[in-house]
């Protein structure tokens, strides 16, 4: 399935690949195991209470689910570690009940019960147990390692968990389940104009991707349906392991464009990845022009997407009341998000220049 790492060079009727050459020295990276469970949770304080809240209503769906160690904790959702019986499991609960974190949890729980009847190509949790009125999910806990914690890599991926990677992604977008099992979750020409409304994007950029949509919905009426995707296909959703990757967090699968999930891995691998990113590249433009110009659409939502997001995160901390000082927790993290910022931006300038050379192809 994965095609041989080549030169760089044009592709397809003068569509340039996508090689981040300004990122640097690539650099070798290992994988982050991690660590095992403690066995002890805090319930004290406000965070305890929350806690208790949250386990309370995870008994309800599971009684024999029993809590070892917080996995991970934010503000919206919080993931606990416990046991089964002799199995180890995940629960998930969802702490910000706003209509649209609710509407997005549910739909993660609709997927992991169609894999019960419908299994996917790729291996996924288990599950166990779920409540879409309490945002409740019990799912097994797979066995494997991350690459990295962080959505978007500090370091390339080592060589085989690319591989294996985009060998999932792979499997994954050839499936077809069933009709009416998965929706589309993004309505391409509304999000361009509100991208644009807020100035995200160009009037010349809104004209291209206009014209790439048009020739792309002239093709899916040819050839039916989209591409299934996983709709948030980073490394740290990826689960390493000899007998293969297991795809977890499928809150975003649904029907896209061909290339959603290509795109979200080429922006989160890190420009320092150029080698990798030329491979995912070159994948996404096997299929022809149409699957390009699909990519490429993909890229540039993706990469405004997170300009938002990481946007939005710097001016939070430019404006908290108490920065944290060096040395303490949180210290350097507005200047990481700076500079991520910055990638990012260029990042969209190099997908800018590719989109127009593929409006110049059509």
């Amino acid at each position: 399935m994965s095609a041989p790492l080549r030169p760089h060079r044009p592709h397809g009727g003068g569509a340039p690949y996508l090689d981040p050459s300004h990122g640097g020295r690539a650099r070798r990276a290992e994988g982050i195991v991690p660590q095992p469970l403690s066995g002890r949770l805090d319930l004290s304080g406000p965070q305890g209470a929350r806690l208790r809240t949250a386990i309370a209503a995870v008994h309800r769906v599971c009684p024999e689910f029993n809590p070892v160690q917080v996995l991970r904790r934010g503000g919206r959702s919080v993931l606990l570690v416990g046991t089964t019986g002799r199995s180890t499991a995940v629960a998930k609960c969802l702490l910000d009940h706003s209509p649209a974190w609710a509407e997005r949890f549910r739909h993660e729980i609709a997927a992991y019960r169609a894999f019960v009847r419908h299994r996917p190509p790729v291996r996924v949790p288990r599950l166990i147990a779920a409540d879409p009125d309490s945002c409740t999910l019990v799912i097994e806990r797979m066995p494997g390692r991350v690459a990295t914690f962080h959505r978007h890599s500090a370091e390339p991926p080592p060589r085989a968990d690319l591989r294996s990677a985009l060998a999932a992604i792979y499997r994954v977008n050839s499936w077809r389940p069933p009709s009416g099992l998965f929706d589309a979750p993004i309505d391409y020409p509304a999000r361009l104009s509100r991208y644009h409304e807020l100035g995200l994007l160009t009037d010349r950029d809104m004209g291209d991707l206009q014209k790439l949509l048009h020739g792309i919905a002239q093709a899916q009426g040819r050839q039916g349906q989209g591409q299934f995707c996983h709709g948030e296909a980073v490394l740290s959703n990826i689960l390493f392991a000899p007998s293969g990757a297991a795809l977890i967090d499928w809150d975003h699968a649904g029907w896209y464009l061909p290339g959603y999930d290509l795109a979200t891995l080429w922006v989160v691998v890190g420009s320092d990845a150029a080698m990798a990113r030329r491979q995912i590249a070159q994948l996404a433009q096997n299929a022809g022009c149409d699957a390009r110009d699909a990519f490429l659409v993909n890229l540039m939502l993706v990469l405004t997407r997170e300009i938002r997001t990481y946007e939005t995160a710097v001016q939070r901390t430019m404006h908290a009341p108490t920065p944290a000082a060096p040395g303490e927790p949180g210290a350097g993290a507005g200047e990481q998000q700076r500079l991520l910022l910055r990638r990012l931006h260029d990042d969209c300038g190099l997908a800018r220049r590719a989109v127009r050379a593929a409006v110049g192809t059509r």
